[in-house]
């Protein structure tokens, strides 16, 4: 199994973006990706994961990270069939492909901002800048509830992949907010990647419900993985993955 064979085998081809959603990834950063998931595949993965975070209690997330103020799940690869569209949908693969050329999954997380919490600070997904078109990691936010400017959506300072410059060397505070900032808002369902080296960070949730998201991370084959796949990963989950999913893992056993 080689790279080009497992996206083929996974539905991607040349025209799964187009040339404008290519184009727009490269200059903006971030590209929406409507109507990825049905309202009826929203709905079980928001039970599932509400199942998940009751179960594990304040266990939740260890095996990646926790935070304050938010309700966060790792290791989903493992946790329901359900999740696998995450490292498996043939237009967010198209995406990382262009980004990143051969890339394998890194972590596989969900994160809900509770009420009046889930502000962060601008910060980028790798410890120092780039130079443009030499990225290293991809990310996507599976929305599970609306984004709105009132629950906490992620903002992004547009371009600022290409700055070669981190938010600390420009910004007294990442905290603060910036000039250039919009937010990513959209329906539930939508998937916007993003790449991982533009500056970007949650914002306040001025609701009284929680707003969930999924983060499927992808990057470079030879980078370490947020979570290392094949220690974690379980026979049934080995057993059910197709070689190609395996192959956007790395993983080569059973663990």
């Amino acid at each position: 199994m080689d790279m080009a064979t497992a996206l083929r085998d996974l539905g991607v081809t040349d025209d799964v973006l187009t040339h404008g959603e290519k184009d727009q990834l490269d200059r903006d950063g971030f590209l929406p990706l409507e109507g990825i998931l049905t309202p009826e595949d929203v709905a079980g993965l928001t039970k599932r994961m509400a199942e998940l975070t009751a179960a594990e209690g304040d266990r939740a997330g260890l095996e990646v990270h926790q935070e304050n103020g938010t309700d966060r799940l790792a290791d989903l690869v493992n946790k329901d069939p359900r999740f696998e569209v995450c490292f498996s949908h043939p237009r967010v693969l198209a995406a990382m492909r262009h980004v990143l050329g051969e890339f394998r999954l890194s972590s596989l997380n969900s994160r809900a901002a509770l009420p009046g919490q889930g502000h962060q600070g601008l910060h980028a997904d790798f410890g120092h800048p780039v130079e443009p078109g030499a990225y290293e990691v991809c990310n996507s936010i599976w929305l599970l509830d609306d984004f709105t400017p009132q629950n906490g959506a992620t903002r992004v300072v547009p371009g600022s992949h290409r700055r070669g410059t981190m938010p600390g060397d420009e910004m007294a505070n990442p905290g603060d907010e910036h000039p250039e900032q919009i937010q990513l808002t959209g329906k539930a369902g939508t998937v916007v990647v993003f790449n991982s080296h533009l500056w970007h960070g949650g914002t306040l949730n001025r609701t009284d419900k929680p707003r969930r998201a999924m983060h499927s991370y992808f990057a470079l084959r030879h980078l370490p993985q947020q979570l290392d796949q094949q220690a974690y990963l379980r026979v049934e989950t080995y057993k059910r993955l197709s070689p190609a999913q395996r192959f956007i893992l790395d993983v080569s056993g059973t663990g």
